[in-house]
């Protein structure tokens, strides 16, 4: 009889377990798109439906190396849209960077949505992410950047990988010549558009509205942004717009020219090729060319005023109210910047803050450290901190605030993001609770655990703040809604920011005077 019962329970053990497994197993969805039928899958818990690694363009290896995106090759059957695909050719740069994909490769332009399984409404706002990192690394399957909380809130969240580094920016005469448009480098640019040209034609075979589509996106791709919003070739593909920290507004270090940018292209590749021959450069490994580089500074690479993507330089195309009039919702964080940058060797003191401030500025090292003060060897930190961060990074996010406020035609709001995370296991000691550069990323996304802290209460009310106040952003023009602090328009009459941290605070522009400053004097000698 113990043998009988002992093997029914064995039994009936296996059945609950193999019921689970069951119970467990993702349910694959298929939609047809302009390319072929996709296949998808609804989450464990039956809340978010999710589509990775969609090619949005043809692979731009061997001959499409160095050319603009061309359009997807459609697929016979059903193509599993289960994993994300690779993320684009890049070396390791930042240690914050962690991959879910199996990259990296040339054959990179794939996207991937989240939206909410029976949503009520059909035709869901569209919000499509654009990761950071300097364009030189970077990618969509950043377990920070996931949508699948951040849909639950009633949008469909799009994001997607693009050229970086020496492959998406460089420039050369020869690439001009063969180009219908005598335009070179910005291919990375020109993926985003092609990107948000496929959202426009597909989008509303998963249900999203594509006259409703919001681009948002941190860092290179805030700057990503507020290039979209300049670019001709982006008119009429998005609704609205979100920058996080970062803009192509620094006039101090503007935007190069076509022909800057091909001399330095032609420098690279003489000097370590030696040769421009386009058939050459197309026939050397992606992994060679990586290589070469990675061994120059990565400002080598970057956008340029290529006559096609962009006609003029961003500062001068918002100046003159050419720029797509979208409403915009950007800021940055509090500590964008790090107070040892500014003080090198020496040691944080006020007669070194005091120095280092009659060497940037000279004569206008008074005006400086009235708008910048510190009496104290503290306060010097807190001051150093906030100068390289608008250094960094505010200055030109506010230089982009105020101009398309003066010349958009369109509502812009406007925050600071203040929340500093908890220090991780094993800090140095005298390390400080910061709220550096990325740092909102996992806020905004609603994917606290994406990042190993210990996280306390008043990081997940900041997360649902944040990820409302951008969803409902994305929806209406309009961040508020029900339940939330009231965040007025940033406007001309009183230059309201609102300071998000756990009891959120809507204050004047206190910091105004410094913004002015570094637009008529710079940031000094380098």
């Amino acid at each position: 009889m113990k043998i009988v019962r002992r093997t029914e329970y064995l039994v009936l053990l296996i059945l609950i377990t193999v019921n689970y497994l069951y119970s467990q197993e993702l349910r694959h969805v298929q939609t047809r798109i302009s390319d072929g039928i996709v296949e998808g899958v609804v989450s464990a818990d039956g809340k978010v439906r999710t589509f990775k690694g969609i090619p949005y363009a043809a692979p731009p290896v061997d001959s499409l190396r160095w050319k603009p995106p061309q359009p997807p090759i459609p697929w016979q059957g059903v193509l599993k849209a289960v994993n994300y695909q690779k993320r684009a050719m890049q070396g390791h740069i930042w240690d914050d960077m962690i991959f879910h994909d199996d990259g990296p490769s040339e054959d990179c332009l794939y996207l991937n949505l989240w939206l909410p399984e029976n949503y009520p409404h059909q035709r869901l706002p569209v919000m499509v992410w654009i990761h950071g990192g300097g364009f030189a690394a970077g990618s969509s399957s950043e377990p920070r950047q996931d949508g699948g909380n951040l849909c639950k809130k009633g949008v469909l969240v799009v994001s997607f990988n693009y050229r970086l580094g020496v492959f998406g920016f460089l420039a050369l005469p020869e690439l001009a010549k063969e180009s219908v448009h005598n335009a070179s480098g910005n291919y990375g640019l020109l993926d985003q558009v092609a990107a948000l040209q496929w959202v426009r034609k597909n989008i509303a075979a998963f249900g999203g509205d594509p006259d409703n589509v919001t681009i948002f996106g941190e860092s290179a791709g805030s700057s990503s942004v507020c290039a979209l919003i300049a670019s001709p070739l982006a008119k009429g593909l998005f609704k609205r717009a979100i920058g996080e920290s970062g803009a192509f507004f620094n006039h101090f270090n503007p935007m190069r020219s076509r022909a800057e940018a091909e001399t330095a292209g032609v420098a690279f590749t003489q000097g370590a090729f030696r040769t421009s021959s386009l058939a050459q450069l197309r026939a050397l490994p992606a992994q060679q060319i990586l290589d070469a580089a990675l061994k120059i500074p990565r400002k080598n690479f970057r956008a340029d005023v290529d006559g096609y993507f962009l006609p003029e330089d961003c500062v001068s195309i918002y100046a003159a109210g050419r720029q797509s009039h979208v409403a915009l919702l950007a800021g940055w964080n509090l500590d964008e910047g790090s107070y040892g940058s500014y003080f090198g060797q020496d040691a944080p003191t006020v007669g070194n803050y005091a120095a280092h401030a009659d060497t940037l500025f000279g004569t206008n090292a008074k005006t400086f450290l009235k708008l910048y003060p510190a009496v104290t060897d503290s306060q010097t930190k807190r001051a150093a901190q906030d100068f390289m961060g608008d250094k960094s990074t505010g200055y030109s996010t506010w230089k982009w605030i105020e101009t398309h406020l003066n010349t958009g035609g369109s509502p812009v709001y406007r925050y600071k993001f203040e929340q500093t995370l908890p220090l991780p296991a094993g800090a140095a000691s005298g390390s400080e609770p910061r709220a550096a550069h990325a740092w909102e990323i996992e806020y905004v996304f609603r994917v606290l655990s994406s990042k190993n802290l210990t996280w306390r209460d008043e990081d997940h009310q900041v997360s649902e703040l944040m990820s409302s106040y951008w969803t409902n952003f994305a929806k209406s023009g309009d961040p508020n809604g029900p339940g939330l602090p009231t965040w007025p328009a940033y406007t001309k009459d009183d230059y309201r920011i609102i300071h998000l941290k756990p009891k959120p605070e809507v204050t004047p522009d206190y910091d105004r005077g410094r913004y002015l400053f570094l637009d008529q004097v710079g940031f000094g000698k380098e």
